[in-house]
């Protein structure tokens, strides 16, 4: 390994786009956020150096050893977030990079591309969710944020066409547009900004300098060919910026080692189907590689380099197929249970089931036969339990160890029963208490444990069929001007505003009907949504509506009852005991 002659962004941006730098399989995706782009052009603009890179020189006579991706220039969060393989057929030498792709990539996006995000507070499945921005410089003057000295911002194009007072916004990629510092000063002449300050020429002519004059590309060359050292070497220097991932290590060994498939493609490809299952989920290549850990019964399945050696890689490639099959199948399972990416609060209390499903050889009808619903059910009275009980928070891998043992020895139905056993006199007893009980009706509307603990109320329903968490008494009523205009006295305020979303006034609606109940006075909507009194009965009874006065003046009074009622219903689900829980089962999942 030598250290080279420093090049230029220009020069290496050329080089991604003409395909003679790439990316090897073992290289992880694209992770850096929108701000840490700007930051980077903003440290170069600044003076300050980036750090250096590592590169890998690959003879032509290799390059059909290994496995090659093209650099990223256009990022989208949902749509395009994994990088294109690529095959390389050159008499030329190829360049590989070992350390240093989110920063070239980042180059490249600022420079040749766009990159989108998810906004805030839209839908994962709405394409306006996700605007394409560009990076663009302020040329009007210095940032308004402290970190920054330059203006440096990712803008949709009509973002950057109507500017604020104050701002001209310049495409950063089109300084690859101007061949000599003249061009420069011409394009600020042209667009006025030469009367406003030395400020625009200034900046512009320094972006130049900094992309296509100054070689600020410092880098390292690795003509190796033998790829073992070469991974090695990679995960070594892998340590520094956003810090590779025991996950992604892992996944760079299996990517080296299996002999048949391409086990970033397999595994990402993996990812992609499990999270488009239902209403979506939000599964890693983490998850996949502990599930596999774990289905093969490979004994140690800690997320070390050690026990993703030669023999357990192979074992995982070699089963696969099977492996993939239970995975899938757990995801609809879980789709058909109602659960989403915002519901499904640790994937890690997934994989026991995916174990099960495993050993049973994966049966295509499992999800809907009649002839496994008790085996569904018990499955998911455990993962209720799992979730809430937050049984796999901290470190789970001792948990999954311990489950694993009893289902290899009884798989022939799901063995909640001794699981259950196995756990009771653990820190992970998956037993409530008293105290545990009074935890659950504590969560509220928009908390991602709430709709575990309303299942739990609705053991019989059919989640095939879109269920919404509904508020009995609407929040559109939950107004100070409501309440002042039904004569509730003020200093009684807070009994309504501060409990509308409590768990008490919360239930599972179906889609359709919860669309029509929409903002109606619950007892009205009530009255005419029941036809016969025993559809009435009914409602009252699946719903635990208590038999008082249902106005809302009243809501206090129906609040108390019908926590009472789910109380008292949450107990005898759960088989409640009396006793002390263990300090050791708080904890996030």
């Amino acid at each position: 390994m030598s250290f080279q002659m420093p090049i230029t962004i220009a020069k290496v941006i050329g080089e991604i786009q003409a395909n003679r730098y790439v990316l090897p399989a073992i290289q992880r995706e694209f992770v850096w956020s929108a701000e840490q782009i700007e930051k980077l052009f903003d440290s170069l603009m600044r003076g300050y150096p980036i750090g250096s890179f590592l590169f890998w020189k690959i003879d032509p006579q290799s390059l059909d050893s290994f496995r090659f991706y093209r650099f990223m220039d256009r990022y989208h969060q949902r749509d395009h977030k994994r990088n294109e393989p690529i095959d390389l057929v050159t008499n030329h030498n190829t360049i590989a990079v070992l350390d240093g792709q989110q920063r070239l990539t980042a180059l490249n996006i600022g420079l040749r591309g766009w990159y989108a995000y998810k906004l805030p507070w839209h839908r994962w499945s709405s394409d306006y969710a996700f605007p394409r921005q560009r990076l663009y410089l302020n040329l009007m003057g210095p940032a308004d944020d402290l970190e920054f000295a330059y203006g440096f911002r990712m803008l949709r194009d009509k973002e950057a066409e109507n500017p604020e007072a104050g701002t001209f916004w310049f495409p950063v990629g089109d300084v690859l547009k101007f061949g000599e510092i003249p061009e420069v000063y011409d394009y600020c002449y042209d667009q006025g900004l030469t009367t406003v300050s030395k400020f625009p020429y200034r900046a512009l002519m320094r972006l130049w300098e900094v992309v296509n004059k100054l070689p600020v590309i410092n880098y390292y060359l690795e003509e190796e060919q033998d790829l073992d050292k070469v991974l090695n070497i990679f995960i070594r220097v892998n340590s520094g910026g956003t810090q590779l991932s025991y996950s992604d290590m892992l996944l760079s060994i299996a990517t080296a080692q299996w002999q048949e498939r391409d086990a970033r493609e397999e595994i990402y490809d993996l990812v992609d189907d499990l999270n488009a299952v239902g209403e979506t989920f939000n599964f890693t290549k983490d998850f996949v590689l502990k599930a596999s850990l774990v289905l093969t019964d490979i004994p140690a399945i800690e997320f070390k380099v050690d026990n993703f050696n030669r023999q357990n890689m192979l074992a995982i490639e070699s089963q696969w197929e099977a492996i993939s099959r239970a995975l899938r199948l757990t995801a609809n399972l879980l789709a058909s249970w109602g659960y989403n990416r915002d519901t499904l609060v640790s994937n890690n209390a997934v994989i026991p089931l995916a174990y099960y499903l495993y050993k049973q050889g994966s049966p295509a009808s499992f999800v809907g036969s009649g002839h496994y619903k008790d085996d569904r059910d018990d499955m998911h009275r455990w993962l209720m339990t799992a979730l809430l009980k937050r049984t796999f928070s901290g470190q789970p891998d001792n948990v999954l160890r311990a489950i694993r043992r009893v289902i290899a020895e009884d798989h022939d139905r799901f063995p909640i029963g001794p699981i259950f056993d196995a756990l009771r006199p653990t820190a992970k007893s998956m037993s409530f208490d008293e105290g545990q009980l009074e935890g659950l009706l504590g969560y509220q509307y928009g908390q991602p444990y709430t709709f575990t603990v309303l299942t739990l109320l609705y053991p019989w329903l059919n989640f095939e069929h879109h269920f919404h968490i509904d508020h009995i008494f609407p929040r559109s009523m939950f107004t100070e001007k409501e309440l002042e205009r039904r004569g509730i006295p003020h200093e009684q305020w807070h009994r309504w505003l501060d409990h509308v979303n409590d768990l008490a006034n919360l239930q599972l609606l179906q889609g359709i009907a919860n669309q029509e109940k929409a903002d109606e006075e619950f007892e009205a909507w009530l009255q005419s949504s029941q036809q016969t009194p025993l559809e009435m009965t009914a409602y009252r009874e699946l719903h635990l509506i208590p038999d008082v006065d249902l106005s809302f003046e009243h809501f206090p009074n129906f609040l108390e009852a019908r926590e009472q009622a789910i109380k008292q219903r949450l107990a005898d689900l759960l088989e409640i005991q009396s006793g002390p829980s263990h300090p050791e089962e708080s904890g996030d999942v």
